[in-house]
């Protein structure tokens, strides 16, 4: 029988309108799996959230919000079978349905039925049945869980990466310093690509560096993005591979311009609703690139990211730059919207030591 009672929650009420209030435990349907969430990662999906105050696919507000964490196994509905009461886990946070066109094409993060769940910023999360059959994962001994709840974004990145064909001895330029920037340079490295990252924050491009990155790159007033990056190519000539990791249609036009021919553009970050970027379409016929958008994640890329972390090719605490209550999400995500420095910050809704 599912747990009665209170939790505190940070639930959204609306435009920058986050409140930690005491709500309901969630209640368990057949299949789920109700987690005590030991740690919860901002990032930056939640800062546009914060900021909006909805979400189109995922939260009509009021909502219990968030989508990185880790836990315990708290309780398990009827009908779950392999998971028990104290097993430490990470959860994704979607699943998908495994029938569509799409699925059975391999093509899963377009799923026409893809299943998200939110509620990781609350002291207990519930798990959907086909979340917890599908991406629902036992943490290994040694994988804490700051750094198991680092495998949903870090799963979105791998697709990014495998999708832009990045391999040993390429040139590759990152435009974006922010987690997902500095993953990708993370990743591009461990595939043995030569990483140059473009940013306006001296110390995340230091960040970068110390991530792998041969050289940086940061424009002042007036300079041209595209230019600089071309400069700092081999020849001149332009990256093999450019992620643009920003979300903003001024630096997708940069990552399409600063290419060399024949090359592949990464449009990682998502452009806000009703924007569009322009792209040469001569350059783009006879220059034979190739444009990508890689949205989202997989079951392969979770478990693919869980590995990375476990065996230690990723440390995840590279990433996370401060720790605080619960009670703090608020500031931390107006601190986020405003463009405060630090990378992720991991909320502990029961504190550090439980």
């Amino acid at each position: 029988m599912t747990r009665s009672g209170l939790m505190r929650a940070a639930v959204l009420h609306g435009k920058e309108d986050v409140r930690i209030e005491r709500v309901a435990v969630p209640r368990l349907e057949p299949g789920d799996v109700l987690l005590r969430t030991r740690v919860a990662l901002t990032c930056g999906t939640d800062a546009k959230v914060f900021r909006r105050g909805y979400h189109a696919k995922m939260i009509v507000p009021p909502a219990v919000f968030g989508h990185e964490m880790a836990g315990v196994v708290e309780e398990v509905a009827p009908g779950v079978e392999g998971w028990v009461p104290g097993t430490p886990v990470v959860a994704a946070n979607s699943a998908p349905c495994g029938e569509c066109y799409y699925c059975r094409h391999e093509m899963s993060s377009l799923c026409d039925d893809l299943l998200f769940w939110n509620g990781a910023y609350a002291e207990f999360a519930r798990i959907p049945a086909r979340v917890v059959s599908k991406n629902l994962l036992p943490l290994e001994e040694g994988v804490d869980f700051r750094e198991a709840a680092m495998v949903e974004p870090l799963a979105c990145v791998i697709r990014g990466v495998e999708e832009s064909w990045i391999g040993r001895g390429q040139s590759v330029a990152v435009i974006g310093t922010g987690p997902i920037g500095l993953m990708f340079v993370a990743l591009a490295r461990m595939r043995g690509a030569h990483v140059v990252a473009a940013g306006r924050r001296r110390e995340r491009l230091d960040k970068a560096t110390e991530m792998g990155a041969e050289g940086t790159v940061s424009p002042r007033a007036g300079e041209d993005l595209a230019e600089l990056l071309r400069q700092r190519s081999p020849d001149g000539r332009g990256a093999d591979v450019v992620i643009e990791a920003v979300g903003l249609p001024e630096t997708s036009e940069a990552a399409v311009r600063s290419v060399r021919k024949g090359g592949v553009v990464q449009l990682f970050g998502g452009c806000p609703a009703d924007t569009k970027i322009g792209i040469d379409s001569q350059r783009l016929h006879y220059q034979e690139l190739t444009i990508k958008s890689t949205f989202h994640h997989t079951p392969e890329s979770v478990r693919k990211a869980f590995r990375l972390i476990a065996d230690g090719h990723i440390d995840p605490n590279a990433f996370i730059t401060a720790e605080e209550p619960l009670e703090r999400l608020p500031e931390v995500l107006g601190g986020m919207a405003s463009g405060a420095a630090g990378l992720k910050t991991a909320i502990l809704p029961w504190g550090p030591d439980r």
